[in-house]
C-alpha cells in the first residue's frame, strides 16, 4: 500500500468517527421517541447496530463488554451487540513502517531477522506481527493503531449516551459505576508500558504453575505503543471442543489456574476472558493427545483489586456454604453494596448461588449441568432483574464487581464449551487454602513493587 493510499485510509477512519456521532445522535432521537410512546425496543436495537456496525475499534470492545454485564443494556440491545465483530481491519505496510520507525528509530529493521509487514492478527486497538529476532526467536510485536487515545475518548462519549438512554428506561441496575469502570480499564489498555509490567506480574504469579504459560517480555523492542513478547505456539481452544475428555479437562484446569489463582493469592484478575486470549500447547493425536499447557495472552485489561474485595469473595463463599446470612450480607457490604434490603439481598443471592454453586458442590460435574454455553446465566439474570424490579429500587453496582463478574461468566462459558467435568469445589478450596487477608495484602504489595506497579 502506498503512502497516498494509507493517508486515504486514515482520512476514511476519521470520517467514520465523525459519522458515528451523527449516527448515534439519530439513533438516540429515534430510541427516545419510541421510549416516550412505548415503542418497540427491538427496533431500537436494530437501529443501534446500524449506528455502530460500520465502525470497528474500541467501541466494539465496549459494546461486547456491556453485553456480558447483567442488565447494563436492554436484552434486545445486548443480543444485537454481542454479534458485532471485534476485529478491526489491519493497517497497511506504510503504516507499519512509519510506526516502527517512530518507535524504534530509522534503523529498526536491523533489529530483526524477519519482520513481515502483514499482521498475523488484528484486534480493536492494535495488530500483532509475528517477527523473528536476530537470535532466531519468534516474537509477537503488537503495534497500536494511530490516534487510539482520541478514538477511545470519542467512543466513551458514545457509551455514556447509550447508558443515559438506558437509565431513562428505568432499569433495575444503576450503570454509573459500570461506565466509570469500563472507561478506566479501556484507557489503561492504551498504555503498553503498563501492559509490559502486567505481563511480568503474571509471569511471577504463575511461575509455579506448569499448566499455564505466559510470554516473556522483550523490553529492548518495546515502547508505549509497541509491545514485543515471546511468541508462544499453540492451537485455538475451539479445536478441543471434541477432544478426548482428559484433554478437555486438562485445558479447563489450566484456565482455572490462570484466572483464579492470581485472584485468590494476589487480588489480580484477567478481565478479558474471550477465546482469543488463550491458546493450547498440545502434542499427539486422538486418544494419545496430551495437553502441555494453556497459553495466556493480552494483559491490557487486568484488574487489581483491593484485598478487602477478595476477602469479600471468600466471605460470601463461606457464608453460602454454611447458610450464614450475616456473613453473606457482610460480604456484599465489603464489595461496596449499600442500603441492602432483605429483598435486594434475596435477589443478589440468586446470582451468588449461580456463580458459587459449582464451587460449593463437592463432586465431579460440569460447571452448569444441562446448560448450553450461549444460555449460561441467562435464567438467573432474568430472575434477579425480576426480583429487583418488583422491589422498585435501583441497585448501584460497585465498580470492582464489573470485571469480577465478567471473568466468572466468561470463564464459565469456556468450561461449558469444553464440556469439562471437574471437582470445582476442591480446586477452589486449594486456591483459598489458609486464606489470610494480611498475607494477601503483603503478597500483592511485594509483587506490584517488583514490577513497578506499586
Amino acid at each position: 500500500m502506498s503512502d497516498d493510499e494509507e493517508a486515504d485510509r486514515f482520512a476514511a477512519r476519521a470520517r467514520r468517527y465523525a459519522n458515528l456521532g451523527a449516527s448515534a445522535g439519530a439513533f438516540a432521537a429515534r430510541a427516545g421517541a419510541r421510549m416516550l410512546t412505548g415503542g418497540d425496543s427491538a427496533a431500537s436495537a436494530r437501529d443501534l447496530t446500524l449506528a455502530l456496525g460500520g465502525l470497528k475499534g474500541p467501541l466494539m470492545k465496549v459494546a461486547q463488554m456491556l453485553a456480558t454485564i447483567p442488565d447494563a443494556l436492554p436484552a434486545d440491545y445486548a443480543d444485537r451487540l454481542i454479534t458485532l465483530q471485534s476485529q478491526a481491519p489491519p493497517m497497511g505496510p506504510a503504516f507499519v513502517r512509519r510506526r516502527m520507525q517512530a518507535e524504534l528509530g530509522p534503523e529498526w529493521r536491523t533489529r530483526f531477522a524477519e519482520f513481515p509487514l502483514t499482521p498475523a492478527a488484528a484486534a480493536s486497538l492494535g495488530q500483532v506481527h509475528r517477527a523473528i529476532g536476530l537470535d532466531g526467536e519468534a516474537m509477537a510485536c503488537k503495534l497500536q493503531y494511530p490516534d487510539m487515545a482520541s478514538a477511545v475518548e470519542v467512543d466513551l462519549t458514545q457509551l455514556e449516551l447509550l447508558l443515559k438512554f438506558h437509565r431513562r428506561m428505568g432499569p433495575a441496575i444503576d450503570t454509573s459505576e459500570i461506565a466509570a469502570e469500563i472507561a478506566a480499564r479501556l484507557r489503561e489498555e492504551l498504555d503498553y508500558e503498563r501492559e509490559a509490567k502486567l505481563t511480568r506480574l503474571y509471569g511471577a504469579m504463575l511461575a509455579d504453575r506448569p499448566r499455564v504459560r505466559t510470554p516473556r517480555m522483550i523490553d529492548a523492542l518495546s515502547t508505549r505503543r509497541l509491545l514485543t513478547q515471546q511468541w508462544l505456539e499453540g492451537e485455538p481452544l475451539t479445536r478441543f471442543d471434541s477432544a478426548e475428555p482428559s484433554a478437555r479437562n486438562a485445558v479447563a484446569l489450566g484456565l482455572f489456574e490462570a484466572w483464579w489463582l492470581p485472584f485468590a493469592r494476589f487480588g489480580v484478575i484477567h478481565g478479558d476472558p474471550h477465546l482469543g486470549n488463550y491458546s493450547v500447547a498440545a502434542s499427539g493425536e486422538g486418544a494419545a493427545r496430551k495437553v502441555e499447557a494453556v497459553n495466556l495472552f493480552d494483559y491490557g485489561c487486568v484488574r487489581i483489586f483491593p484485598p478487602s474485595f477478595v476477602g469479600g469473595v471468600v466471605e460470601l463463599y463461606r457464608g453460602l456454604q454454611n447458610g450464614d446470612e450475616a456473613r453473606v450480607v457482610n460480604a456484599y457490604e465489603r464489595w461496596g453494596f449499600v442500603n441492602l434490603s432483605r429483598a435486594t439481598i434475596a435477589a443478589l443471592n440468586i446470582w451468588a448461588g449461580f456463580i458459587y454453586g459449582p464451587l460449593i458442590d463437592d463432586r465431579v460435574r460440569t460447571i452448569a449441568d444441562g446448560v448450553k454455553p450461549g444460555e449460561y446465566g441467562r435464567r438467573e439474570i432474568a430472575s434477579v432483574m425480576q426480583a429487583l424490579k418488583a422491589e422498585g429500587q435501583k441497585l448501584k453496582v460497585p465498580r470492582e464487581f464489573v470485571f469480577m463478574d465478567r471473568a466468572a461468566v466468561g470463564l464459565g462459558g469456556a468450561f461449558l464449551r469444553l464440556g469439562a467435568e471437574l471437582n470445582f469445589h476442591r480446586l477452589f478450596e486449594e486456591a483459598i487454602e489458609a486464606f489470610d487477608l494480611d498475607a494477601l495484602a503483603a503478597r500483592q504489595r511485594d509483587a506490584l513493587t517488583k514490577v513497578g506497579l506499586a
